[in-house]
């Protein structure tokens, strides 16, 4: 099975990778994706061999010098599959961030197999409708994240990474960390954007904006709407000073997508037209709104809930982030499976470029 392992890596994988340079980017980038490359097939591994022994040594992680520790199983699915992985680099260079010490991997969507499928389906939909915390894997992952590894890690780097699906759980536990004031180095690869798929219905770019600029108009008053109802029933005058979005800005994720693919193309234009709204003298409607999830707009009944519960659900809604790296591919692609594959990220020839769009919290509206 190992053997096979290596078939398949020297195949597909960034194989080519041979020379250590932590400080150029797209080793960086590489190499994460093989680690995340690894949950998949350490999942394969399992469903195959019905169980992982200690010391597996894979090489989507063993090639860059990383052992797999831990690994987190889903107890709700039939075959109790791998979703997570915790890796350690046994060269750590501690103080020095842009070498990570721990990695800690969650893999996308697996459709091939009854073990994974059902689950997979159902953490979809909830990401979809923005439930992803009420996910037991995902409180577990959380947990696991915080207690099991930072609080342990005496200051070590950990880093977070995530594909599709996996991105989202990535995300929200990087945001969650972030809110505790620790700041994790986060690769988000093809990370889903929920969205109405306003490019595939109109064409034109000028319009397109247009409807941008009436929808922030629509979610800045909606917020400023619920604001004040909080203001009227809260009593913890600290929630009210400190906006939760605000407190993320200071962590940039990188976020990795492709414009051909319509599950992720979505933060392309989340911050582009940011960037314009700021240009055109009305950053402060975008501001405002930029925190704001359409689902929000949705009326009382449609099941939001006022409690805290469900408000710092909200503060965290999964595609809402104040600040990011995005790197875009702009390479030709055959078709959506390319455009959402995890290879494309360690592929050197690939048509990228990256911008760093930082969040200014002085465009609050009070």
């Amino acid at each position: 099975m190992v053997a096979s392992e290596w078939k398949i890596f020297c195949d597909s994988g960034p194989k080519d990778l041979t020379a250590v340079n932590w400080n150029d980017p797209q080793y960086r980038r590489s190499v994460v994706a093989s680690l995340v490359r690894g949950v998949y097939r350490l999942e394969n591994y399992r469903h195959q061999n019905g169980h992982v022994p200690q010391g597996l040594a894979l090489p989507w992680w063993d090639f860059f010098d990383f052992q797999l520790k831990e690994w987190l199983v889903d107890n709700d699915g039939i075959g109790k599959s791998i979703f997570c992985a915790k890796y350690e680099y046994i060269y750590p260079s501690p103080g020095d961030p842009n070498i990570p010490q721990y990695v800690i991997a969650f893999r996308g969507t697996i459709l091939k197999s009854k073990d994974t499928m059902f689950r997979d389906i159902k953490v979809n939909i909830q990401c979809f409708l923005n439930k992803l915390h009420k996910n037991s894997s995902f409180q577990n992952a959380i947990q696991y994240v915080k207690k099991n590894t930072v609080d342990l890690s005496r200051g070590a780097s950990v880093w977070l990474a995530g594909h599709s699906m996996g991105s989202a759980m990535a995300l929200l536990a990087g945001k969650k960390m972030a809110r505790m004031d620790h700041f994790l180095t986060t690769y988000l690869f093809n990370p889903p954007f929920f969205s109405v798929p306003i490019d595939k219905i109109i064409k034109t770019e000028k319009v397109k904006f247009w409807i941008h600029i009436t929808n922030s108009v629509l979610k800045a008053g909606s917020r400023k709407l619920a604001v004040i109802g909080r203001r009227h029933r809260q009593h913890d005058h600290e929630a009210q000073a400190h906006d939760p979005f605000d407190q993320l800005s200071k962590w940039s994720p990188q976020l990795f997508v492709n414009r051909d693919d319509h599950i992720c193309r979505g933060y392309i234009k989340y911050f582009e037209y940011r960037m314009k709204m700021e240009e055109i003298g009305i950053g402060k409607i975008e501001g405002h709104a930029t925190k704001q999830s359409l689902m929000k707009l949705l009326p009382k009944g449609s099941g939001y809930s006022d409690s805290k519960v469900e408000a710092e659900a909200e503060a965290v809604a999964l595609h809402l982030i104040p600040s990011a790296y995005l790197t875009i591919n702009r390479g030709q692609v055959p078709d959506f499976n390319a455009a959402h594959a995890l290879h494309q990220w360690w592929n050197p020839s690939h048509d990228s470029e990256t911008m760093l769009y930082q969040y200014n919290t002085t465009t609050r509206i009070e």
